[in-house]
Formats: structure tokens, C-alpha cells, sequence
């Protein structure tokens, strides 16, 4: 079928063989829904799996990721019209006073991959970015830090969500290279991920979609 074609040229990361697959996917009038869930989920999965099985690393995850938006540019449009709702909105950003965006970007594209929508607030990221986030509708907010030194702006995020009184209407997921489980329990995230591809699987959890 096309969609396994789509799924198989986004696990390889061949870009041009993802939308030539897309747009024969369309021209033979697939839905879109069927085409993200056959395709593009389905390939991003199992580059997940890669990944968590160290089979790939943060490169070929790129590659893979470029080939999925390749389709997803195409879909767009689409989904727009036909109303196509993503699984769960997340905002994703490193927080106030962290630079890094390797490992943000890297999640947000394996979520983005599994169908959620996606507010990439970018880097440097104050306490109230993420609490206007979940008063525009984020049901996830992720928060990313690859310094020591940043990590307490973690604890004041979730803060500035429990001041807002917005903090129980969504989850809190961290990550990062310093960061571990205990630490998120002490500032009472709702969940933790050491990589991209287990931030997909902790998310589906804590959202139960």
C-alpha cells in the first residue's frame, strides 16, 4: 500500500520518496487521517524504537523527521478543511535562562510524529510563556533544560502554573541531561522522560491518549 510506502521512506529519512508517497496517497484520495496514522505515526514509531534501542541515533531521527514534515507540509492544507484535530495540543520549550534546543526539537518532532499539535515556544523560556501556553489550550507542557543551573526555572514554572490556576488542567512533563525522576517528583512534575522516544510514550500516558 502507499502508506507503508510513506511509513518505510520516513524510517529511512528519504525526503522526496515521503512526499511523492504522500501525493499519490492524496491523488488516490486517501483520507488524511488514515494517511498520518498508517504513515506518518507509524514510521516515526518505529524510528522511536530505533532510537530507544540505541538501533538510531539523534542524526538518523533527524533525517526521519525531516522526511515526516516533507509529507506533513502536503498534508496540511487538508487537514485544515476536513477539521482533523491533532490527538493533544503540548507546549514545548527550554526553559528561562537555557539556550540548548537540540533535545527540544528532537521531542517535539517524535510528538509531532505521533499525531499531537504542537506550540514550540523556542528557547529561554519565561514561567508566564508556558502559563499563556495553557490558557491557549495546551493539555501538555514540556519543559526542557540541559544545565544545573537552569533546572530550578523548572520548579518556578510550575509555580507560575499553580499561581495562574491553570495548573490543573494541564500535565507537566521534564526532560533534559541533568535532569532525573527524583527531581521531578521533588517539584511535583506529572512525569519525566530521559529521551525523545520515551517522552512520546510518557505523554500518550499522562494524557491517556
Amino acid at each position: 500500500m502507499i502508506v507503508q510506502e510513506l511509513a518505510n521512506a520516513i524510517i529511512e529519512g528519504k525526503r522526496d520518496a515521503a512526499a511523492d508517497a504522500t501525493r499519490r496517497a492524496l491523488e488516490a484520495k486517501l483520507p488524511a487521517q488514515q494517511i498520518i496514522s498508517e504513515g506518518l505515526i507509524a514510521g516515526m514509531s518505529v524510528v522511536g524504537d530505533r532510537f530507544k534501542r540505541n538501533e538510531y541515533y539523534v542524526p538518523e531521527v533527524l533525517i526521519a523527521a525531516r522526511a515526516m514534515h516533507a509529507s506533513l507540509d502536503l498534508l496540511r492544507p487538508l487537514l485544515a478543511e476536513s477539521g482533523v484535530q491533532p490527538v493533544a495540543t503540548a507546549a514545548i520549550g527550554t526553559v528561562k535562562g537555557d539556550l540548548h534546543d537540540i533535545g527540544k526539537n528532537l521531542v517535539a518532532m517524535m510528538l509531532e510524529g505521533a499525531g499531537f499539535g504542537i506550540m514550540d515556544l523556542g528557547v529561554d523560556v519565561k514561567p508566564e510563556t508556558f502559563v499563556a501556553a495553557a490558557q491557549d489550550g495546551a493539555h501538555l507542557i514540556c519543559l526542557s533544560a540541559l544545565l544545573t543551573t537552569t533546572m530550578p526555572a523548572m520548579a518556578e514554572t510550575i509555580k507560575a502554573l499553580e499561581s495562574a490556576g491553570v495548573r490543573s488542567q494541564v500535565k507537566v512533563m521534564i526532560g533534559g541531561a541533568p535532569v532525573t525522576q527524583s527531581y521531578a517528583d521533588e517539584i511535583k512534575a506529572d512525569g519525566y522522560a530521559p529521551d525523545a522516544a520515551t517522552a512520546v510514550d510518557r505523554a500518550k500516558e499522562l494524557l491517556a491518549v
